[in-house]
């Protein structure tokens, strides 16, 4: 796993669809949801006429995690739901999650760190469990 300035990152010698489909599944064992999913490259394509590589991101939300973080503070709700990407790499797949410690950087509340540390803890081992799936040459 690599530590991003704002992330959390794996590289999977899996392909595309089928990394789509197992971080869906890595992030529903770890008690998210995902929200919304954003199909970037279909968006690049019709509102600008651009190709772009396959790429989504995820809206992932753990309800307990984000109702505790609301409740302590209610406009974190900007900084949600945790978004997860999926994008090709060449045969591979490149995985990333947001670190939800940057959103408790933004933050006065000692609360919302816990939550943060909480909501980190799950993410890593999403991404570790997709690495242990299908690491990298």
């Amino acid at each position: 796993m690599r530590q991003l300035p704002y992330g959390l990152s794996v590289h999977l010698s899996m392909p595309y669809q089928e990394a789509v489909a197992a971080t869906r599944d890595a992030l529903k064992a770890e008690g998210f949801g995902v929200l919304t999913e954003i199909d970037v490259k279909r968006t690049m394509k019709e509102k600008l006429g651009a190709d772009f590589q396959p790429y989504v991101i995820l809206g992932a939300c753990n309800p307990s995690l984000a109702h505790r973080a609301l409740i302590d503070d209610p406009e974190v709700g900007l900084l949600l739901p945790c978004n997860v990407t999926v994008r090709q790499d060449g045969g591979g797949s490149i995985v990333s999650a947001l670190d939800p410690s940057v959103m408790s950087r933004l933050s006065e509340s000692a609360g919302l760190r816990e939550v943060a540390v909480a909501a980190r803890e799950r993410l890593e081992r999403v991404l570790q469990g997709l690495e242990r799936l299908a690491p990298a040459n």
